[in-house]
C-alpha cells in the first residue's frame, strides 16, 4: 500500500515538475516575443498621452481606463483569433502580413519626419474635438485612441506570433495571451504615470518640503520635454522595427542581400571596437533598419503626397 502511495506522489511530483517546466517555457517564449514588439510598444506608449491633453485631471485616468479595455478587445476579440487561424490554415500569408504592417510603420515613421521639417499642417485631433461637447469630445478622443491601437497592436502581436510560430497551437494561444495582457498593462500603466505625473510634481511644488519642493517642479517643467523625447524615440521606434521587419522578410523570400550586407557591416564595426562589441554590432544593425525604414517610408509618402488630387 505505501509503495503505490510512494509511486502516486512520485507521479504527481513528475506531472507537477512538467508543468513548471511547460508555464518557464511559455513565460520565457512570452518574454522573448514580447521583446521583439518593444518599438512598437515604445510608439504605443509615446502615442497615447495626447488623447488626454485637454480634460480635467479626473477624467484622464478613466479615460485612460477605457483605452486600455479597447486594447485589450482589439487584441484579444479580433486579433488574437485572426492570427491563430493564419498560422495555422496559412502560415505563409503570415511574413507578407508582416511586412505590410512593417512598411506601415515606416510611412507612419516618415509621415512625422515630413511634417517636423515642415509638411503640410494638420489640425490635431485634440483641437479637432475642441469644437466638441465634452462627452462628445470624450467619446472622440477615446475611439481614435482605440483605432489607432488596433493597428499598433496588430503589429505587435504578429510579430510575437512570428517568434513562436513554431509552438504547438495551443502554446502558441496561451503566449499570445500573456503577450497581450502584459503588454496592455505595461503600455497604459506607464501611460497613466506618465500623464499623472505633472500632478504630482505641482502637488508636491505646493505642498511639500524643500527638497519635495524642488522635485515637483522639475517634474513639472520636465514633463514637456519627457513627452517629446517619448514622440522622437516613438518615430525612431516604428522606422527602425519597420525597417527590420521588412529587411527579414526579404531574406525569406531570397532577397538577403541587403540584411546580409548590414550584418556583415555591423560585424566588421563590432570588430573594431572589441571592448564594445556587442554594443556596437546591436547599434549598426538598428541605425542600418532605421535608414532602410526611412528610404521606405520615404517612397510611400512621396507616392501619397505627389499623387494627383481629384477636384
Amino acid at each position: 500500500m505505501s509503495g503505490g502511495l510512494v509511486a502516486l506522489l512520485d507521479d504527481v511530483a513528475s506531472i507537477a515538475r512538467l508543468a513548471a517546466a511547460s508555464i518557464d517555457d511559455i513565460g520565457a517564449a512570452a518574454g522573448r516575443a514580447g521583446a521583439k514588439a518593444i518599438g512598437v510598444v515604445v510608439d504605443d506608449t509615446a502615442v497615447t498621452p495626447r488623447y488626454v491633453t485637454g480634460f480635467s485631471p479626473d477624467r484622464e485616468l478613466p479615460i485612460i481606463g477605457r483605452i486600455a479595455q479597447g486594447s485589450l478587445r482589439n487584441k484579444l476579440v479580433f486579433i488574437l483569433p485572426a492570427a491563430l487561424l493564419l498560422s495555422q490554415f496559412l502560415p505563409g500569408v503570415i511574413t507578407p502580413l508582416l511586412m505590410l504592417g512593417g512598411a506601415y510603420l515606416c510611412y507612419e515613421g516618415a509621415e512625422k519626419l515630413y511634417e517636423a521639417v515642415g509638411g503640410a499642417h494638420q489640425e490635431t485631433l485634440h483641437e479637432e474635438a475642441a469644437k466638441l461637447s465634452s462627452q462628445a469630445h470624450e467619446e472622440q478622443m477615446v475611439a481614435g485612441a482605440i483605432r489607432t491601437d488596433f493597428i499598433l497592436s496588430a503589429e505587435i502581436m504578429a510579430i510575437a506570433l512570428a517568434e513562436v510560430a513554431d509552438q504547438p497551437f495551443f502554446a502558441r494561444a496561451l503566449i499570445l495571451v500573456v503577450v497581450a495582457l502584459v503588454i496592455t498593462l505595461l503600455v497604459y500603466g506607464v501611460v497613466g504615470l506618465i500623464v499623472k505625473m505633472d500632478d504630482l510634481g505641482l502637488r508636491l511644488a505646493e505642498r511639500g518640503s524643500g527638497p519635495a519642493r524642488a522635485l515637483g517642479r522639475g517634474l513639472v517643467r520636465g514633463m514637456p520635454a519627457l513627452l517629446s523625447a517619448l514622440s522622437v524615440i516613438g518615430t525612431a521606434a516604428m522606422l527602425w522595427v519597420g525597417g527590420h521587419i521588412i529587411l527579414a522578410g526579404l531574406d525569406t523570400f531570397g532577397l538577403g542581400a541587403p540584411a546580409h550586407e548590414l550584418h556583415d557591416l555591423a560585424l566588421r564595426a563590432g570588430h573594431a571596437l572589441p571592448a564594445l562589441e556587442g554594443l556596437v554590432e546591436w547599434l549598426v544593425e538598428t541605425a542600418g533598419s532605421g535608414l532602410f525604414g526611412v528610404l521606405v517610408g520615404a517612397v510611400i509618402v512621396a507616392a501619397l503626397h505627389l499623387r494627383p488630387q481629384n477636384h
